[in-house]
Formats: structure tokens, C-alpha cells, sequence
């Protein structure tokens, strides 16, 4: 396991100094592009933006030079990607390797791991998919059924994982299995760094409501990998996936995926906008500034090194309420009928997002899950 490095935090005029880079640069590089389009940002798949993303050093930010990394704060890490979702980047190809796998091997790889893996991460040319949920078994992940079995020189993986995001153009996926009894529930599960381009392992769209395929079903039949693919300890996943999903839960994607519609609405409504639409939007700002907040506390625990598992599904809950009641308060203040086809940017974007919004609070663990991690964490149940 590697150490936690904590780098000095910067200057506050370097920080406002990348901040103004990376606004520059995205005016550039997203000039035309739709609202509609830009409100896909971290389902929006684009390689070679990644790849840009990476030469510019803005991936694998607070990493170790050695792995690739740049050894900058994770303010500086925070302000890069609010800059990126707010803009409506596409970001997805790099995202989950950046955000989750990436510091999931930095903790818990194997040296040979880390130096094959990471430096790709960090140059924008290497993408990882997650394989937690499965069909039958949703947000509970210690009901997992994927089993590995011991082999001669590595393990034996057959089952099934579902809603795994962009796992038809990732090169890898962190698999969460079980290697001991399911009566073990947590204490039997393990996680290993699979080349999906390992022979018997299939990958099957799922199409969503918008009609868009970034969902997969991957499935494993008699795959073989080798033991240097076991991620940590062996019966050791379950510690290890949780710290991977305080990663998940409290970044600042958990609010942003909704924003782009907020300045439509702020230009929709105009000037002259009713008392009622004034207090509505001042109550969206609001919220949106509280859970920034909250969501930069997470960032700054995780730099130390601490597991805030409870804090980051506090922001992940409040980030998907607020995010499936934009689109919704956006139809209550306006007339805009959503319409994905319509030339009006508004009617447009709200159509997107109407349709995407049922997802936002099932993706990184539903919302009762959440609660009841939350009710654990304040010693409630």
C-alpha cells in the first residue's frame, strides 16, 4: 500500500490563476456546442478531449510524478473539475479512472499495478469502467453473486454485472466479486484489475430512457485471470469498495449533472422574472452553494487519507434531490414544453435531463441505501 501524500495547498492567486486557464481553454474547445449537449458532461464520451485533458496535466492531478500524477492539491483537482462540469465538458472517458480507479490502486495496487497503470490514466489514454451492481442485487453490494475461484496460478470468474457505465469503450474495470461464502456477505469479497479484452467476457448494451446506450451488461464466462490481478488483500473488498465509493459519491458531479439547465433558466426567465421565479432561483443558488461546500469538506478528508463514507453519501443524497428538482421547478416556472428535437435551448436541455433525472438517484448507491448508511453513521439503526 502506498503512502498519503498531502501536498502544501496553493497560493490562493495560482489557484484563481488555473481557474482562469481552464475557463479559457474550455470557451475554446466548446464554443458551439448546444446546452442540450454540454448537459451530458460526464456521460459525454470524447478520447481525444480526455487525451487533451491529459497533456494539459489536468488528470491524475494530485497524483505522484512518479505514477504520471502532478502532485497538486486537491483544491487545485476541485477547481478543474467544477470548471469542467459547469462548462458541460465531455469528460466521460477519463472520469471514472481519474476520479475512483486511479486512487483505488494508488492505495491498494501492487507496485507493478501501479507504475502499468496509472501513467496511462494520467496521459488521458487509459479508461476504467466499474463492476459493483449486479442484475437481483442493485445497491447491495454484499449480496454480490460474481464469484472468483482459485486456480492454478490465478482465479476462475463467471456472473454477471449491470449499469456499467461505458464498459463497451473501457480498456480495464476494477471487479468487485466474491471469493469466499455468500454467508460471509462482506468478509468474502475481493477486487481485481480486469483487462476486458480477457477472452470470455461479453459486453451487452442497455438502452435508457433518452434512447442513448452508455449502460452495459458485462458478463463473465470461465474468465481466467492471473493472481497478479487481485487488487489489496484477498477478502478485502469490502473496506476497499467503500473507500472507492466515498470517491464516487462526493465529487462535484453528484450536483452539476443538472446544472447546465440553470442559466437557461436564469436567461428564460429574464429581468423582469416574477417574485415567485426570484425566490425559486435564489433557493437553487442556495442549495447549490451548500453542497459545494460540503462536497470540497469531503474532497479535503480524502486527501488526508480518512474514509468519510458517511459524509459523502450526505452529499450524494442532497446532490440527487437537488438535481432531480431543477428540471422539475424549471417546469413549474416556465411554459417550455420539453422537446429534445426543439431549435429553443431551454425546451431542449429540460428534455434531456427529464429523462436522465430518474438515474441520478440510483447511480453510486439509490437513495435508501444512502439513508441507511447515513442512519448507520449517526448510530440511528
Amino acid at each position: 500500500m502506498t503512502e498519503v501524500l498531502n501536498f502544501p495547498p496553493p497560493p490562493a492567486a495560482d489557484v484563481r490563476s488555473l481557474r482562469a486557464d481552464v475557463r479559457a481553454f474550455l470557451r475554446d474547445a466548446l464554443s458551439g456546442r448546444r446546452p442540450r449537449d454540454r448537459a451530458r458532461t460526464w456521460t459525454g464520451f470524447d478520447a481525444e478531449f480526455s487525451r487533451e485533458l491529459g497533456r494539459r496535466g489536468w488528470i491524475g492531478m494530485t497524483w505522484p510524478k512518479r505514477y504520471g500524477g502532478h502532485e497538486r492539491s486537491a483544491l487545485e483537482r476541485y477547481v478543474v473539475l467544477e470548471e469542467m462540469l459547469a462548462a458541460g465538458a465531455p469528460v466521460a472517458a477519463h472520469w471514472i479512472s481519474d476520479r475512483q480507479s486511479g486512487p483505488l490502486l494508488l492505495k491498494f495496487g501492487t507496485e507493478a499495478q501501479r507504475t502499468a497503470i496509472l501513467p496511462r490514466i494520467a496521459a488521458g489514454e487509459c479508461f476504467f469502467c466499474i463492476g459493483m451492481s449486479e442484475p437481483d442485487v442493485g445497491s447491495d453490494l454484499a449480496a454480490v453473486r460474481t464469484r472468483a475461484v482459485p486456480v492454478e496460478g490465478g482465479f476462475r470468474i463467471n456472473g454477471t454485472k449491470l449499469w456499467t457505465t461505458y464498459g463497451h469503450r473501457s480498456h480495464y474495470m476494477i471487479l468487485f466479486c466474491r471469493t469466499g461464502s455468500q454467508e460471509e456477505r462482506q468478509a468474502g469479497t475481493s477486487q481485481f484489475l480486469i483487462d476486458l479484452a480477457t477472452p470470455g467476457i461479453s459486453v451487452r448494451p442497455v438502452t435508457d430512457l433518452s434512447g442513448e446506450s452508455h449502460f452495459n451488461e458485462v458478463v463473465f464466462t470461465d474468465v481466467f485471470v492471473p493472481s497478479s490481478a487481485l487488487i489489496g488483500r484477498l477478502g478485502g473488498g469490502w473496506d476497499q469498495v467503500m473507500g472507492e465509493l466515498a470517491f464516487e459519491r462526493s465529487g462535484p458531479e453528484r450536483f452539476l449533472s443538472s446544472f447546465v439547465l440553470l442559466p437557461e433558466l436564469l436567461r428564460s426567465l429574464g429581468p423582469e422574472a416574477s417574485e415567485r421565479a426570484r425566490i425559486a432561483a435564489g433557493r437553487l443558488v442556495a442549495h447549490l452553494v451548500t453542497l459545494r461546500r460540503m462536497s470540497r469538506s469531503v474532497a479535503g478528508l480524502l486527501e488526508r487519507g480518512e474514509n468519510p463514507a458517511l459524509q459523502a453519501a450526505v452529499v450524494k443524497d442532497l446532490g440527487a434531490v437537488f438535481e432531480q428538482e431543477l428540471p422539475e421547478i424549471v417546469r413549474g416556472l416556465t411554459s417550455t414544453e420539453a422537446d429534445l428535437a426543439a431549435a429553443d435551448d431551454l425546451a431542449s436541455t429540460l428534455a434531456h435531463l427529464v429523462l436522465n433525472a430518474p438515474s441520478f438517484s440510483l447511480r453510486g448507491g439509490t437513495r435508501e441505501i444512502l439513508r441507511g448508511i447515513i442512519a448507520r453513521g449517526l448510530g440511528l439503526r
